[in-house]
């Protein structure tokens, strides 16, 4: 029996974590393993009770992009998007996933995989992770947001030299200029990253889907539009929420803020 290329862990409530399983290959992205991937995705979006998903790598790497020897081999072919199949698109079920993502990058990401990265909503790095847009060295042009979203993470000139050189950005770098929370020890990366998952699922179930998109929706309008759609957004919500409601939950913050 083959190793799944996905490994899933659901032994957390509400939280599921998929993990890249091609450690050998540097978890490149192979039709094979994007299908899953995408697969294992959409399996999330559709159980309502999984509220948060963790993406990591198996092995040294978090995921090397696409696997470029099966496509010089002819075995899968480029399109509209990185690979333009739609059932084998991770981004774009991502994308789909309407609670948080986290990232939890423990090696190399490069040019796929550094776009499956920016798809996550938070970003927590070892030390060894190291980012790369190899597009224009290889000749295959970007279809999942790398050209897009990286020019809004850190700004357009930064995201320049990254994308016109190919050049690493290290763990630290990729902090300072903010597209990474934060690095931490190898040997804590997922212990962290797990924390940061019971931290969310601690939140009010609804407010963490109503927060993430309009987060993600506002951010895409200009600033006056998007400032427009938090008080429409708001004042439909605020109209349904119960005065008891709002003064349980502000005493279960205060004791919390009092452990802490």
């Amino acid at each position: 029996m083959t190793n799944p290329l996905v490994l899933v862990d659901r032994g957390t409530p509400g939280l599921r974590v998929l993990t890249l399983n091609r450690p050998d290959a540097m978890n490149a992205l192979s039709v094979g393993l994007m299908v899953e991937l995408t697969q294992q995705i959409d399996a999330a979006v559709a159980d309502t009770s999984v509220r948060v998903l963790l993406l990591t790598g198996a092995g040294r790497a978090f995921c090397a992009g696409l696997d470029l020897k099966e496509i010089g081999a002819g075995r899968s072919r480029l399109g509209g998007g990185e690979l333009g199949v739609s059932e084998s698109d991770p981004v774009a079920a991502l994308d789909r996933f309407p609670g948080p993502i986290i990232g939890a990058i423990n090696g190399a990401a490069v040019t796929g995989g550094f776009e499956l990265a920016l798809a996550c909503d938070v970003l927590i790095a070892s030390p060894a992770a190291r980012f790369a847009d190899t597009h224009a060295r290889i000749g295959i042009a970007p279809g999942w947001g790398l050209s897009q979203k990286l020019s809004r993470a850190i700004g357009p000139y930064r995201a320049r030299e990254v994308s016109f050189t190919g050049n690493w950005v290290a763990a630290e770098q990729a902090a300072t200029w903010g597209f990474v929370n934060r690095v931490v020890p190898a040997d804590q990366l997922m212990a962290q990253a797990r924390a940061l998952a019971a931290d969310m699922l601690g939140t009010v179930p609804e407010m963490l889907l109503r927060y993430k998109a309009v987060i993600r929706d506002g951010y895409a309008l200009p600033f006056g539009e998007a400032m427009h759609l938090e008080r429409q957004r708001g004042r439909e919500h605020n109209a349904r929420v119960a005065a008891d409601a709002v003064e349980s939950r502000r005493e279960a913050v205060r004791e919390r803020n009092r452990g802490g």
